[in-house]
């Protein structure tokens, strides 16, 4: 029916997709947004991620060389914006500002880093090696539902899990998400220097 339609190849790469975008382990860090009165608008959030991950997809090479930035400073840049978000939930402080505008969260950070972060953006690109753009672009889309479906009904997760339990895991995943930052930072940026010398 499609060129190059295959189920295999679509289950691939929303795997590789979903475990990197963890949109599950990110709920967490949804609420801890939530609580600080940033208002979360799943449609906006999941519309820019989806528009970034295309635009990145068919451009992204080549937006980047525009600007005269690589992938590995594009990724220490987002480790930046995470580590930052880490603060936050672990220090109970706001360091990103709601600007206002009617943005809220939705777009910094939700749908960027922590949707269409840079290792999803660079996975996605990769995924072009071995799979058809078709199947990618199932997949994609796919995941990107899923993640409406979490932000969607994030109200009623919050009231299953209680306030003391958000608590416990907005401090547990904040450490784990400074970790993760701080490993995406260092690992980049050696890239980084190296291509320097």
């Amino acid at each position: 029916m499609f060129s190059g339609f295959n189920i295999v190849e679509i289950i691939s790469a929303f795997v590789v997709l979903f475990a990197i975008i963890d949109v599950t382990g990110s709920i967490p860090i949804f609420l801890s947004l939530k609580n600080q009165q940033k208002s979360i608008k799943a449609w906006q959030a999941c519309l820019a991620s989806l528009v970034l991950f295309v635009v990145f997809f068919y451009s992204g090479d080549a937006l980047l060389k525009l600007f005269g930035v690589d992938s590995a400073s594009f990724a220490v840049a987002g480790a930046l914006v995470l580590f930052i978000l880490a603060m936050e939930m672990v220090l109970g402080v706001e360091i990103i500002k709601n600007e206002g505008g009617g943005n809220g969260a939705s777009i910094v950070p939700i749908a960027f880093p922590l949707i269409a972060g840079p290792g999803a953006l660079t996975a996605l690109l990769s995924l072009r090696a071995d799979h058809a753009v078709i199947n990618i672009m199932i997949a994609l889309v796919l995941n990107v539902f899923f993640a409406f479906i979490v932000l969607s009904s994030i109200d009623k997760v919050e009231k299953v899990l209680g306030k003391a339990t958000i608590f416990i895991l907005r401090k547990f995943f904040g450490v784990i998400l400074l970790a993760l930052a701080v490993n995406m930072f260092v690992s980049n940026l050696a890239i980084v220097i190296e291509s320097l010398k």
